[in-house]
Protein backbone atom coordinates (compact mmCIF):
# COMPACT_ATOMS: atom_id res chain seq x y z
CA UNK A 1 0.00 0.00 0.00
CA UNK A 2 1.22 3.85 -0.67
CA UNK A 3 1.55 5.84 2.46
CA UNK A 4 0.16 9.50 3.06
CA UNK A 5 3.71 10.61 4.13
CA UNK A 6 1.89 13.20 5.98
CA UNK A 7 0.41 10.81 8.27
CA UNK A 8 3.68 8.52 8.70
CA UNK A 9 6.69 8.58 11.10
CA UNK A 10 9.75 6.57 9.57
CA UNK A 11 10.91 5.00 12.96
CA UNK A 12 14.60 2.88 12.78
CA UNK A 13 14.71 -1.11 12.84
CA UNK A 14 16.24 -2.58 15.64
CA UNK A 15 17.21 -6.22 16.14
CA UNK A 16 14.20 -7.59 18.41
CA UNK A 17 16.78 -8.60 21.67
CA UNK A 18 15.43 -11.58 23.63
CA UNK A 19 17.31 -11.25 26.55
CA UNK A 20 16.97 -7.96 27.40
CA UNK A 21 13.88 -8.71 29.60
CA UNK A 22 14.42 -4.53 31.19
CA UNK A 23 14.24 -2.91 27.64
CA UNK A 24 11.04 -3.88 25.71
CA UNK A 25 11.55 -3.76 21.75
CA UNK A 26 8.91 -0.73 21.32
CA UNK A 27 10.72 1.68 24.12
CA UNK A 28 13.89 0.77 22.53
CA UNK A 29 12.36 1.57 18.93
CA UNK A 30 11.11 5.01 19.93
CA UNK A 31 14.08 6.08 21.84
CA UNK A 32 16.31 5.21 18.57
CA UNK A 33 13.74 7.65 17.00
CA UNK A 34 14.38 10.66 19.36
CA UNK A 35 18.13 10.01 18.87
CA UNK A 36 18.87 7.86 21.86
CA UNK A 37 21.18 4.79 21.36
CA UNK A 38 23.72 2.14 23.34
CA UNK A 39 20.67 1.46 26.11
CA UNK A 40 22.11 -2.59 26.13
CA UNK A 41 24.49 -1.92 28.87
CA UNK A 42 22.41 -0.30 31.00
CA UNK A 43 19.23 -2.54 29.96
CA UNK A 44 21.74 -5.74 30.68
CA UNK A 45 22.52 -4.34 34.23
CA UNK A 46 18.66 -4.03 35.37
CA UNK A 47 18.13 -7.43 33.65
CA UNK A 48 20.43 -9.24 36.55
CA UNK A 49 17.83 -8.71 39.13
CA UNK A 50 15.39 -10.66 36.90
CA UNK A 51 17.21 -14.42 36.26
CA UNK A 52 14.92 -16.42 34.77
CA UNK A 53 11.96 -14.28 33.60
CA UNK A 54 10.43 -14.16 29.91
CA UNK A 55 9.14 -10.96 28.47
CA UNK A 56 9.51 -7.66 29.30
CA UNK A 57 9.17 -5.97 32.59
CA UNK A 58 7.61 -2.37 30.73
CA UNK A 59 8.58 -0.39 33.90
CA UNK A 60 11.97 -0.96 33.75
CA UNK A 61 12.74 0.35 30.01
CA UNK A 62 9.55 3.36 31.22
CA UNK A 63 12.73 4.20 33.95
CA UNK A 64 15.42 3.66 31.70
CA UNK A 65 14.10 6.18 29.39
CA UNK A 66 12.88 8.64 31.96
CA UNK A 67 16.74 8.02 33.46
CA UNK A 68 17.94 9.62 29.76
CA UNK A 69 15.15 12.60 30.47
CA UNK A 70 12.75 11.92 29.03
CA UNK A 71 9.12 12.39 29.31
CA UNK A 72 6.75 9.56 30.05
CA UNK A 73 3.14 9.04 29.97
CA UNK A 74 0.75 6.16 30.59
CA UNK A 75 -2.96 6.30 29.87
CA UNK A 76 -6.20 5.70 28.51
CA UNK A 77 -6.25 6.54 24.97
CA UNK A 78 -8.77 6.56 21.71
CA UNK A 79 -8.04 6.51 18.28
CA UNK A 80 -8.28 10.34 17.33
CA UNK A 81 -5.64 10.95 20.64
CA UNK A 82 -3.28 8.52 18.71
CA UNK A 83 -3.56 9.98 15.51
CA UNK A 84 -3.22 13.47 17.24
CA UNK A 85 0.37 12.62 18.32
CA UNK A 86 1.08 11.13 15.01
CA UNK A 87 0.79 14.40 13.56
CA UNK A 88 2.63 15.92 16.09
CA UNK A 89 5.51 13.66 15.49
CA UNK A 90 4.93 11.30 18.21
CA UNK A 91 4.99 7.70 18.05
CA UNK A 92 2.92 5.73 20.54
CA UNK A 93 3.67 2.63 21.82
CA UNK A 94 0.18 0.47 22.34
CA UNK A 95 -0.39 -3.00 24.02
CA UNK A 96 -2.79 -5.72 22.02
CA UNK A 97 -3.59 -9.00 22.33
CA UNK A 98 -0.73 -11.60 22.12
CA UNK A 99 -0.81 -14.92 19.96
CA UNK A 100 -0.74 -18.80 20.61
CA UNK A 101 1.15 -18.74 23.92
CA UNK A 102 1.82 -14.83 24.71
CA UNK A 103 -0.43 -13.02 26.29
CA UNK A 104 0.16 -9.39 25.02
CA UNK A 105 2.67 -7.89 23.31
CA UNK A 106 3.46 -4.07 22.80
CA UNK A 107 3.59 -2.49 19.43
CA UNK A 108 4.67 1.18 17.89
CA UNK A 109 1.73 3.45 16.06
CA UNK A 110 3.73 4.44 13.33
CA UNK A 111 0.86 5.97 11.23
CA UNK A 112 -2.21 6.28 9.20
CA UNK A 113 -3.58 6.11 6.55
CA UNK A 114 -6.85 8.41 5.93
CA UNK A 115 -7.72 6.94 2.54
CA UNK A 116 -7.80 3.57 3.64
CA UNK A 117 -8.95 3.77 7.18
CA UNK A 118 -6.17 2.10 8.31
CA UNK A 119 -3.81 1.87 11.03
CA UNK A 120 0.11 1.72 11.04
CA UNK A 121 2.14 -0.23 13.12
CA UNK A 122 5.92 -0.58 13.37
CA UNK A 123 7.12 -4.07 12.03
CA UNK A 124 11.13 -4.92 12.65
CA UNK A 125 11.62 -5.65 8.88
CA UNK A 126 13.26 -3.98 6.30
CA UNK A 127 10.37 -2.02 3.34
CA UNK A 128 7.50 -4.04 5.92
CA UNK A 129 5.00 -2.07 7.83
CA UNK A 130 2.15 -3.38 9.81
CA UNK A 131 -1.54 -2.50 8.19
CA UNK A 132 -4.42 -2.66 10.29
CA UNK A 133 -8.07 -1.67 9.54
CA UNK A 134 -9.29 0.57 11.99
CA UNK A 135 -12.38 -1.31 12.72
CA UNK A 136 -9.98 -4.20 13.66
CA UNK A 137 -7.52 -2.41 15.69
CA UNK A 138 -10.05 -0.87 18.02
CA UNK A 139 -11.46 -4.67 18.45
CA UNK A 140 -7.65 -5.70 19.64
CA UNK A 141 -7.01 -2.72 21.47
CA UNK A 142 -9.82 -2.61 23.86
CA UNK A 143 -9.74 -5.80 24.51
CA UNK A 144 -6.39 -4.66 27.00
CA UNK A 145 -7.71 -0.93 27.63
CA UNK A 146 -6.60 1.08 25.12
CA UNK A 147 -3.32 1.88 26.80
CA UNK A 148 -0.92 4.35 25.17
CA UNK A 149 2.53 5.01 26.41
CA UNK A 150 4.13 8.24 24.64
CA UNK A 151 7.78 8.79 25.22
CA UNK A 152 8.88 12.57 24.08
CA UNK A 153 11.91 14.74 25.17
CA UNK A 154 11.32 16.96 27.97
CA UNK A 155 11.55 20.47 25.40
CA UNK A 156 8.24 18.55 24.20
CA UNK A 157 7.11 19.19 27.46
CA UNK A 158 4.59 21.74 26.39
CA UNK A 159 2.16 19.37 24.13
CA UNK A 160 2.48 16.73 27.06
CA UNK A 161 1.30 19.39 29.18
CA UNK A 162 -1.85 19.87 27.46
CA UNK A 163 -2.94 16.58 27.65
CA UNK A 164 -5.40 15.80 30.17
CA UNK A 165 -4.52 12.23 30.60
CA UNK A 166 -1.97 13.00 32.62
CA UNK A 167 -3.49 13.95 35.91
CA UNK A 168 -3.96 9.98 36.04
CA UNK A 169 -0.93 8.13 36.99
CA UNK A 170 -3.29 4.85 37.88
CA UNK A 171 -1.99 2.99 34.37
CA UNK A 172 1.54 3.31 35.27
CA UNK A 173 0.88 1.69 39.00
CA UNK A 174 -0.19 -1.52 36.72
CA UNK A 175 3.41 -1.44 35.34
CA UNK A 176 4.61 -0.58 38.40
CA UNK A 177 2.96 -3.80 40.41
CA UNK A 178 3.86 -6.25 37.82
CA UNK A 179 7.30 -5.20 38.73
CA UNK A 180 6.49 -6.09 42.25
CA UNK A 181 5.29 -9.36 41.43
CA UNK A 182 8.22 -10.70 39.47
CA UNK A 183 10.04 -10.17 42.93
CA UNK A 184 7.89 -11.93 44.24
CA UNK A 185 6.57 -9.20 46.79
CA UNK A 186 2.84 -10.08 46.58
CA UNK A 187 1.52 -7.69 48.87
CA UNK A 188 3.49 -4.69 47.90
CA UNK A 189 1.78 -5.24 44.43
CA UNK A 190 -2.13 -5.58 45.94
CA UNK A 191 -1.12 -2.48 47.64
CA UNK A 192 -0.21 -1.15 44.44
CA UNK A 193 -2.80 -1.80 42.62
CA UNK A 194 -5.58 -0.75 45.22
CA UNK A 195 -3.81 2.51 45.68
CA UNK A 196 -4.47 2.51 42.00
CA UNK A 197 -7.94 2.19 41.72
CA UNK A 198 -8.16 4.62 44.47
CA UNK A 199 -7.30 6.89 41.68
CA UNK A 200 -9.16 5.91 39.33
CA UNK A 201 -12.52 3.11 40.28
CA UNK A 202 -12.57 2.20 36.90
CA UNK A 203 -9.36 1.52 35.57
CA UNK A 204 -10.39 -1.99 34.37
CA UNK A 205 -6.62 -3.08 33.79
CA UNK A 206 -5.92 -2.72 37.51
CA UNK A 207 -9.26 -4.72 38.50
CA UNK A 208 -7.89 -7.08 36.15
CA UNK A 209 -4.87 -7.44 37.46
CA UNK A 210 -5.81 -7.85 41.04
CA UNK A 211 -8.72 -10.54 40.41
CA UNK A 212 -5.20 -12.39 38.71
CA UNK A 213 -3.49 -11.93 42.09
CA UNK A 214 -6.18 -12.59 44.17
CA UNK A 215 -7.17 -15.71 42.54
CA UNK A 216 -3.59 -16.74 42.85
CA UNK A 217 -3.54 -16.75 46.55
CA UNK A 218 -7.08 -18.45 46.24
CA UNK A 219 -8.80 -15.44 47.40
CA UNK A 220 -12.18 -15.48 47.14
CA UNK A 221 -11.48 -11.55 46.75
CA UNK A 222 -10.60 -12.55 42.97
CA UNK A 223 -14.65 -12.63 41.66
CA UNK A 224 -15.55 -9.08 42.15
CA UNK A 225 -12.36 -7.51 41.03
CA UNK A 226 -12.91 -9.36 37.48
CA UNK A 227 -16.95 -8.74 37.52
CA UNK A 228 -15.75 -5.05 38.00
CA UNK A 229 -13.21 -5.11 35.00
CA UNK A 230 -16.14 -6.14 32.96
CA UNK A 231 -18.30 -3.61 34.20
CA UNK A 232 -16.27 -1.17 32.57
CA UNK A 233 -14.72 -2.74 29.78
CA UNK A 234 -17.12 -5.95 28.89
CA UNK A 235 -14.67 -6.53 26.05
CA UNK A 236 -11.78 -7.03 28.36
CA UNK A 237 -10.54 -10.27 27.41
CA UNK A 238 -8.48 -11.08 30.35
CA UNK A 239 -10.91 -10.74 32.76
CA UNK A 240 -13.18 -13.28 31.24
CA UNK A 241 -10.28 -15.91 31.20
CA UNK A 242 -9.39 -14.86 34.91
CA UNK A 243 -13.27 -15.11 36.13
CA UNK A 244 -13.18 -18.50 34.11
CA UNK A 245 -10.08 -19.45 35.90
CA UNK A 246 -11.63 -18.57 39.40
CA UNK A 247 -14.44 -20.73 38.94
CA UNK A 248 -12.59 -23.80 37.23
CA UNK A 249 -10.62 -23.61 40.43
CA UNK A 250 -13.87 -23.39 42.36
CA UNK A 251 -15.25 -26.79 40.73
CA UNK A 252 -17.91 -24.77 39.44
CA UNK A 253 -17.34 -26.07 35.97
CA UNK A 254 -20.99 -24.87 34.14
CA UNK A 255 -19.81 -21.35 34.82
CA UNK A 256 -16.09 -21.74 33.97
CA UNK A 257 -17.49 -22.79 30.78
CA UNK A 258 -19.38 -20.43 30.34
CA UNK A 259 -16.50 -17.31 30.77
CA UNK A 260 -14.16 -18.96 28.49
CA UNK A 261 -16.23 -19.78 26.16
CA UNK A 262 -16.94 -15.30 26.43
CA UNK A 263 -13.35 -15.08 26.09
CA UNK A 264 -12.96 -17.52 23.03
CA UNK A 265 -15.84 -15.41 21.92
CA UNK A 266 -14.03 -12.28 22.33
CA UNK A 267 -10.74 -13.52 20.47
CA UNK A 268 -10.66 -16.96 19.40
CA UNK A 269 -7.32 -16.72 18.40
CA UNK A 270 -5.45 -15.01 21.36
CA UNK A 271 -4.16 -17.37 23.55
CA UNK A 272 -4.14 -21.24 23.02
CA UNK A 273 -4.23 -22.58 26.65
CA UNK A 274 -7.51 -21.00 26.96
CA UNK A 275 -8.70 -24.10 25.16
CA UNK A 276 -6.99 -26.53 27.09
CA UNK A 277 -8.69 -25.01 30.02
CA UNK A 278 -12.01 -25.55 28.73
CA UNK A 279 -11.18 -28.86 27.40
CA UNK A 280 -10.51 -29.67 30.72
CA UNK A 281 -13.72 -28.10 32.12
CA UNK A 282 -15.67 -29.90 29.42
CA UNK A 283 -13.91 -33.08 30.59
CA UNK A 284 -15.87 -32.49 34.03
CA UNK A 285 -18.97 -31.91 32.64
CA UNK A 286 -18.79 -35.04 30.34
CA UNK A 287 -18.42 -33.35 26.75
CA UNK A 288 -16.00 -35.77 25.49
CA UNK A 289 -16.73 -33.99 21.76
CA UNK A 290 -16.34 -30.46 22.90
CA UNK A 291 -13.44 -31.73 25.20
CA UNK A 292 -11.51 -33.49 22.61
CA UNK A 293 -12.31 -30.13 19.58
CA UNK A 294 -10.90 -27.79 22.53
CA UNK A 295 -7.81 -29.92 23.06
CA UNK A 296 -6.78 -30.20 19.27
CA UNK A 297 -6.99 -26.29 18.72
CA UNK A 298 -4.68 -26.38 22.03
CA UNK A 299 -2.06 -27.71 19.86
CA UNK A 300 -3.22 -26.53 16.66
CA UNK A 301 -2.45 -22.77 18.18
CA UNK A 302 0.69 -23.94 20.50
CA UNK A 303 2.11 -26.73 18.43
CA UNK A 304 5.11 -26.48 21.11
CA UNK A 305 3.02 -26.55 23.82
CA UNK A 306 5.61 -28.84 26.76
CA UNK A 307 2.42 -30.85 27.23
CA UNK A 308 2.29 -32.26 23.52
CA UNK A 309 2.77 -35.73 24.25
CA UNK A 310 -0.23 -35.86 27.09
CA UNK A 311 -2.55 -34.02 25.19
CA UNK A 312 -2.41 -36.13 22.31
CA UNK A 313 -2.82 -39.22 24.60
CA UNK A 314 -5.61 -37.45 25.86
CA UNK A 315 -7.42 -37.06 22.44
CA UNK A 316 -6.57 -40.49 21.49
CA UNK A 317 -8.97 -41.87 24.12
CA UNK A 318 -11.26 -39.07 23.68
CA UNK A 319 -11.60 -40.17 20.04
CA UNK A 320 -12.37 -43.57 21.07
CA UNK A 321 -15.30 -42.69 23.26
CA UNK A 322 -16.76 -40.51 20.84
Amino acid sequence: MKLDNEHALILPLIENKKDHVCLPLAINVVLNYWGEYNLDREAHERSKKYNGIKGSIFIEGIEIAEARGFLVNVYKSNLQGLKKKIDQGIPSIVILPGLKETIQHATVITGYDPSENRIITYVPEPDTIGSIPEKKFLELWEQDGSIAITIIPKDMKDINDKDDSNSDPSYRMCFESERLLYTNKVTESIEKLREAIEINNSNDLALDMLGSIYNEIKSDEAKKYFEASIKFNPKFYLAYRGIGNYYLRKENYLLAEKYYSLAISINPNRFGPIYKNRGIVRLKLDNNKGASSDLVTYLTLCPNAHDKNDIELAINELSSKI
